[in-house]
């Protein structure tokens, strides 16, 4: 399935929200764009959930994991922008036995509330289907309740749960799971 890399994109998906809200989606990375989304990761949870820059640095390393990685042809990003600002971003990346895991699901909170996170979860997990994809898994933490409850209302599973020490802080770890083909 391709995806254009415009505004117009958005605009065919009748979603006046983002459209209003000047919303363009890119599947690849521009200069700036890394570190403007590391940034915002960085500075966004810790305000929100106190993490510390070792979850600056988590990030930073997936991000740069998928860049530098020329092997997952299946491997696919979002980046949300808004004047050619990264405000958003959702990876998949490509797992063994068939499996895609989601990951670095993000919006800023500047644009909270036009509907961007379901519409990245929801687009990521249709290309997974559309890429044959047996099932897509991730991993949060408890208190993510936004991104939680998009990702249980598109029928995502919790499917192990434990207790970690990261980013400065203990923290409950929860694995999410959504079979999307043939066992």
């Amino acid at each position: 399935m391709d995806y254009p890399e415009s505004p117009r994109f958005i605009d065919s998906l009748n979603s006046s929200k983002l459209q209003a809200a000047g919303i363009s989606i890119r599947h690849t990375f521009e200069p700036g764009d890394l570190g403007r989304l590391i940034l915002i990761h960085g500075v966004q949870n810790f305000r929100d959930y106190e993490f510390n820059p070792v979850h600056e640095a988590y990030c930073a390393k997936i991000a740069a994991d998928f860049i530098l990685s020329t092997t997952n042809d299946r491997s696919k990003v979002w980046l949300a922008k808004q004047q050619e600002t990264v405000v958003g971003s959702v990876f998949i990346f490509e797992q063994p036995a068939n499996q895609a895991q989601l990951r670095l699901l993000f919006v800023d909170s500047s644009i909270r509330g036009c509907g961007l996170g379901r519409w990245l979860v929801e687009e990521s997990v249709g290309y997974c289907r559309a890429a044959g994809f047996r099932t897509v898994f991730l991993w949060t933490v408890r208190g993510l309740d936004r991104a939680m409850s998009i990702y249980s209302s598109l029928g995502f599973k919790e499917t192990e749960v434990k207790k970690t020490w990261a980013w400065g802080r203990e923290s409950i770890e929860v694995r999410y799971e959504l079979v999307i083909g043939n066992q």
